[in-house]
């Protein structure tokens, strides 16, 4: 059903078209050359993220914070191997998909830590990409509540997501 759904919508739209009397062929290079001003405002704040990003995961710098962390998630009885998605989550979703896709690899996709990290990934978002793309493309500079926000929104779930799952699991 789900593969019928978009050409579906797109067969509704050339009816509608058809019944209003609209060039629908026209209509959409007129959007398409409306959205390449979008795209131009957009491709900037993206590729920022995006270098930053790359920056940040290539310089191993996060495996050394980790590191110190780990005698608190052992002390806590928290797995340390949802730490990794906890915090790349909200800048990357596909970065912390990467993530939960080798914890999946490793330890099954039945296992306590996959149901942990897939709560985590599903129930929190990507809020510097978020207010990268968004705020940028809009042209918003005081993002410093909104990010705090997101942030703390995402820490909210992360904890809500330790007390919870092994409740669940």
């Amino acid at each position: 059903m789900s593969n019928l759904f978009i050409p579906l919508i797109v067969l509704f739209v050339i009816i509608y078209g058809f019944f209003k009397k609209i060039n629908i062929y026209d209509a959409f290079i007129e959007g398409v050359i409306d959205s390449f001003s979008m795209i131009m405002k957009m491709f900037p704040s993206l590729l920022a993220m995006i270098l930053a990003v790359n920056i940040f995961k290539s310089s191993k710098i996060i495996d050394y914070v980790f590191s110190f962390l780990k005698p608190l998630f052992l002390l806590l009885k928290i797995p340390f191997e949802v730490l990794p998605i906890a915090v790349m989550r909200p800048l990357s979703g596909s970065f912390g998909l990467a993530l939960l896709n080798n914890i999946y690899g490793i330890y099954g996709p039945d296992s306590y830590i996959s149901f942990l990290s897939s709560v985590i990934q599903g129930s929190s978002d990507t809020t510097i990409y978020i207010i990268t793309l968004y705020f940028g493309t809009v042209g918003i500079k005081k993002i410093k509540h909104a990010l705090w926000v997101g942030l703390l929104a995402d820490l909210f779930m992360v904890i809500m997501s330790l007390i919870i799952v092994p409740f669940l699991f």
